[in-house]
């Protein structure tokens, strides 16, 4: 992680999302006061559930949907509501690489032309042989050879596609990229080699990651801090280390006891297993969204909503907060 730890690039406070559905007076809350804070140069991981918010707020960050309700700072500014004219130069400093790489490629464009696609909407190169030129040091920066420079996305492998779409990424030389789940549809061996080559590069270029996942070793693997998320709220912000080895929240809890185990020793060692049904997006529970499934919730916790606060280093969102878990 970047020496210079503490430069703030991106801060959201208060962001909502809601989604409107067919049904008359039905609102989906996917977004829910959600307070974060991306330093420059470090790798902020947003784990938890399927159907939590995680990719819902990556997208909101960077505009990609326009929150409900709350802001988000860039550099000090706020994004928000600015205008499209006036976020153009800074959008084109944030970018996202997609979890299918079958999906995210135009099948009916050649690699060089999804490369520089990005170079052209912004005019970076001025002659068709500069964009080339460009294009084939980004194909070398992420390990895709030169010869297949006019192939088309059916003809790579998923990782090569995932490689494709890392060029992509990086063509503008952005300071954030929000990564969603960019290696879950992936083999587990070519899963390793993409998560090295996103390290490299953050390494050459200097950039910050919003990495959007749900493998906890992968997150392990990758992230300087770690944010969780329980239906559209924050549960709990910490170091991987502070996070891993003593969580305060008991949904955070639960998480790392999910972690597959190699050692068959540990592996037959009594773990806790969450109960219960995640409460619906659309009818969400009083207090504590997760106090419906929580076994060490009390009578305040159905009732008051608590606040993420700072504890002893992190932030947590849990009127237990501090409590030992086992």
């Amino acid at each position: 992680m970047s020496e210079v730890k503490h430069e703030v690039l991106l801060q959201a406070k208060g962001i909502y999302k809601n989604f409107e559905t067919s049904k008359k007076d039905q609102t989906v809350h996917a977004l829910t006061n959600v307070d974060l804070t991306l330093y420059r140069g470090e790798t902020l991981a947003l784990v938890g559930e399927s159907g939590c918010g995680k990719s819902t707020l990556g997208r909101t960050l960077i505009r990609m949907l326009p929150a409900t309700r709350g802001s988000v700072t860039f550099e000090g500014q706020n994004i928000t509501a600015m205008k499209d004219k006036k976020f153009a130069p800074l959008r084109r400093r944030m970018q996202m690489v997609f979890q299918d790489p079958y999906a995210s490629l135009d099948p009916r464009m050649k690699v060089r032309d999804i490369i520089a696609e990005p170079l052209e909407t912004y005019h970076v190169c001025k002659t068709k042989a500069e964009t080339t030129h460009r294009v084939l040091e980004l194909m070398q920066a992420v390990g895709v050879p030169a010869e297949f420079l006019n192939r088309y996305p059916h003809q790579f492998s998923g990782g090569q596609r995932q490689r494709i779409g890392i060029a992509r990424a990086i063509a503008l030389q952005p300071d954030l990229i929000v990564c969603d789940e960019p290696v879950s549809a992936l083999d587990v061996s070519v899963q390793s080699q993409v998560l090295n080559l996103l390290k490299d590069l953050q390494k050459q270029y200097g950039l910050t990651y919003l990495f959007i996942g749900h493998d906890l070793s992968v997150i392990n693997f990758i992230a300087d801090r770690v944010c969780v998320m329980f239906l559209g709220h924050v549960c709990e912000v910490a170091t991987k280390e502070e996070l891993y080895s003593r969580p305060m929240h008991p949904y955070t809890a639960f998480l790392m006891d999910a972690i597959p185990q190699a050692d068959p020793h540990r592996r037959n060692q009594h773990r806790r297993v969450l109960m219960g049904e995640v409460p619906s997006p659309v009818n969400l529970p009083s207090g504590c969204c997760f106090h419906t499934r929580c076994p060490y919730a009390t009578e305040r916790c159905g009732t008051e909503v608590p606040e993420l606060r700072e504890w002893d280093g992190r932030m947590v969102a849990c009127h237990r907060a501090g409590e030992n878990w086992d």
